[in-house]
């Protein structure tokens, strides 16, 4: 069967980029990578926020339309606590919050940055005021980590991404589970990064936390695929079975979304789009990123276009006449505590 380019599949907002630094009340380098939900029927992002160190922090914007109008703390609202929590001591990153409904409260996994490398922590939070860490979840290098907000044979899961120890390797994502959110256990890859000229043929993460559909879990992942001149960060998706999360159902071959206008090619980091939070508004999936890791934006779609598009998707995550070598891996564990 050929296949069909069905390009990007999100709209740009004509207001993007809907937050730069310098709507912050506050001195700030850049502001990018939002999580993003709906409480008392407003948006809320919690914003990654760089100072002039070059260290993060998150700050918390509501807004009535998700797209102007942002009520912004006037100072940081959760910040890096590296006395009691020595693995932020250089600064927090890139948070995906998940609602909990058997704890009645929200997690949110996010990138503490320790002396020895990125690695995910875990803190919650009733009101987006106050929080209560929980700590590390795993070693570094470790980051892009979600946690699905149900147990699945009595075990949560989590989503994570560990870096490869030499640029040689790839980075995939995996899959572990823990009964209690603070030991990880039987971690497994779950999607592989492709090879070759694939646009995710270098590395692969998580960017939204999973969002639960009635065909399966919808996650969307970044691929990066490096050229002699330049990396580029693309989206794609994947959809997970409901009662087994390890079983990929299908897998998108080309891009869905990816660096085109100037202010997601230029800024601290070129040709850039990071999503860490989406929200479904009645039939519209909303993504909210950070371009170019400089500024906020926001780009949206049909969500019954998205389940049409991935639900069409092939089975395989790689043909074999492109990937061979992942078919003869799929499955296979590998114990970490062995490192």
């Amino acid at each position: 069967m050929t296949w069909k380019d069905h390009g990007e599949l999100f709209i740009r907002s004509r207001k993007n980029p809907i937050l730069t630094v310098e709507d912050w009340p506050y001195r700030a380098n850049s502001v990018f990578n939002p999580e993003a939900a709906i409480i008392d029927g407003k948006i809320l992002l919690l914003v990654r926020v760089e100072d002039h160190r070059g260290f993060s922090h998150f700050t918390v914007a509501r807004s009535e339309n998700g797209i102007d109008g942002w009520e912004i703390d006037s100072e940081p609202t959760f910040f890096p606590d590296p006395v009691n929590y020595p693995e932020e001591i250089y600064g927090i990153e890139d948070p995906r919050i998940t609602y909990i409904d058997e704890m009645g409260k929200w997690a949110i996994v996010y990138v503490a940055f320790s002396d020895s490398g990125p690695l995910p922590a875990l803190a919650f939070t009733e009101d987006f005021r106050n929080f209560d860490r929980a700590g590390p979840l795993m070693p570094p290098d470790n980051k892009d980590a979600a946690v699905f907000p149900v147990r699945f044979n009595g075990k949560w899961a989590m989503l994570h991404r560990p870096a490869p120890t030499t640029h040689t390797l790839k980075a995939n994502i995996w899959i572990s589970f823990s009964y209690d959110m603070k030991s990880w256990e039987k971690p497994e890859v779950l999607l592989y990064a492709r090879e070759g000229g694939w646009w995710d043929a270098y590395k692969i993460g998580l960017c939204p936390q999973p969002l639960r559909t009635p065909e399966g879990w919808l996650i969307m992942y970044h691929g990066v695929r490096q050229t002699t001149s330049k990396i580029s960060y693309r989206l794609g998706l994947a959809l997970l079975d409901l009662e087994d999360p390890t079983k990929v159902l299908r897998r998108s071959e080309g891009w869905i979304f990816g660096p085109r206008e100037p202010y997601e090619r230029s800024g601290d980091v070129n040709d850039v789009v990071f999503p860490c939070g989406w929200v479904l508004v009645n039939d519209e999936l909303r993504i909210y990123y950070g371009a170019a890791d400089t500024s906020v934006s926001v780009a949206s779609a049909k969500f019954s276009d998205i389940m049409e598009y991935i639900c069409g998707c092939p089975g395989k995550q790689c043909p074999e006449e492109y990937c061979r070598r992942f078919e003869e891996n799929k499955g296979k564990t590998i114990d970490l505590r062995r490192r």
